[in-house]
């Protein structure tokens, strides 16, 4: 399956949120645990933002997931 960059992003952006809302936690919550700002959170997960490696890897390490579920289309 072949996706276009934005399309890459809009998903990744729905499984954080998804896996976020299974915690209960609202953008502003998982933005102060990462140390990012809450309009960061929000344009990861309408999949605006091209974040870096790094930042990516600290938000699945604050949700408590790994890099790998991010990406896997099963159950959280």
């Amino acid at each position: 399956m072949n996706l276009d960059d934005q399309e890459f992003l809009r998903l990744l952006g729905s499984r954080i949120r998804e896996v976020r809302e299974k915690k209960g936690w609202t953008q502003a919550e998982l933005a102060e645990k990462c140390q990012l700002h809450r309009t960061f959170i929000g344009s990861v997960e309408r999949g605006e933002r091209n974040l870096s490696l790094l930042n990516l890897r600290l938000i699945a390490r604050n949700l408590r997931i790994s890099l790998s579920t991010l990406f896997s289309s099963g159950p959280i």
